[in-house]
């Protein structure tokens, strides 16, 4: 099993006594502020569902590009179903990522004051499985953010569901990548990745189905995170950096292409996002503790509908 390079915390200690809680929010805040990242266990995400997920991920992703692009729908901004390769690109870079994927949203009541606002899942008909087991990871993985969030919160010295509730009823994404194999005459230049900051408050990311993944660290080198079963890797993106005024790093990653041209990668991301309504003016106690002038105030609505433009996914 290879070794993790990032902090690994088990979920169990926030739950546990009043010790082993204090220190689990010390850890968390500390990796968030220092790196960016860090991994959690005993998450309460059923690996089984995971290893399912990435097998009918695969079965989708097999099907002929004309069957895959009848669930693109250009007017949703690739937020729900099938986005085809080279669409997106990492922010202020020439060449398109080399991936496709699929995006899965939050299901509402009909009669909820959002559920008009937020576009509808699609669901692949050539493969009848695929929607129900990623709404149960979806929902898996919400749970396990809540509480993430929760210790977040606490660590910042804020009452313990400030973030949690930002995310209630949010268009959270849980997107599903395909890495494909690198095709003879690829740019060099071009990765499977390029490097970025997630736009979201935090990302967690179930483990990959092969390595690739760095981070940045602050003295420009490059640190490979491993794929460990069992393991989520968790990463604070650009809102969660907005809101602490900075003091809670937007770490810049990326996915590297493979010594083996011909190996295909599968990760999924989940995009924990707020509300478009809430307010990401940064907190006080976060101005107070960077010592740093208060970034521009902002909703995560448009904060979200900035970064879609620059990524190529919103006009």
């Amino acid at each position: 099993m290879p070794t993790q390079t990032i902090p690994v915390l088990n979920l169990q200690d926030f739950r546990a006594d009043a010790s082993h809680r204090k220190a689990f929010i010390a850890q968390l805040g500390g990796a968030l502020e220092d790196i960016g990242f860090f991994a959690v266990t005993n998450h309460d995400v059923d690996p089984q569902l995971i290893r399912t997920a990435y097998r009918l991920a695969q079965e989708f992703f097999e099907l002929p590009e004309d069957i895959k692009r009848r669930y693109e729908n250009p007017a949703v901004k690739g937020q729900r179903g099938f986005t085809q390769f080279g669409r997106e690109h990492a922010k202020d870079s020439p060449f398109p990522d080399l991936k496709e994927f699929w995006h899965v949203g939050r299901e509402l009541p009909p009669d909820h004051p959002l559920a008009c606002r937020y576009p509808k899942n699609l669901s692949p008909l050539e493969i009848p499985q695929f929607h129900p087991v990623m709404s149960q990871l979806y929902a898996q993985l919400e749970a396990c953010a809540v509480e993430l969030l929760r210790a977040c919160a606490c660590y910042l010295g804020e009452p313990e569901n400030l973030l949690s509730d930002m995310v209630q009823d949010s268009d959270t994404i849980l997107r599903i990548i395909h890495y494909p194999p690198i095709v003879p005459g690829t740019h060099p230049a071009r990765l499977r990745s390029a490097p970025h900051e997630d736009i979201n408050l935090i990302t967690l990311l179930c483990e990959a189905t092969t390595e690739g993944l760095e981070l940045l660290q602050r003295d420009g080198q490059w640190r490979s995170i491993s794929a460990v079963p069992g393991q989520i890797i968790v990463d604070s993106g650009d809102m969660l950096h907005q809101l602490t005024n900075g003091l809670m790093q937007s770490t810049t990653h990326r996915v590297t292409n493979p010594t083996n041209d011909q190996e295909s990668r599968f990760s999924m991301p989940f995009f924990v996002h707020s509300r478009a309504d809430v307010d990401l003016t940064p907190l006080p106690i976060c101005v107070s503790k960077t010592g740093n002038p208060p970034l521009p105030s902002i909703t995560a609505g448009a904060y979200l509908q900035q970064r879609l433009q620059e990524i190529g996914l919103a006009d």
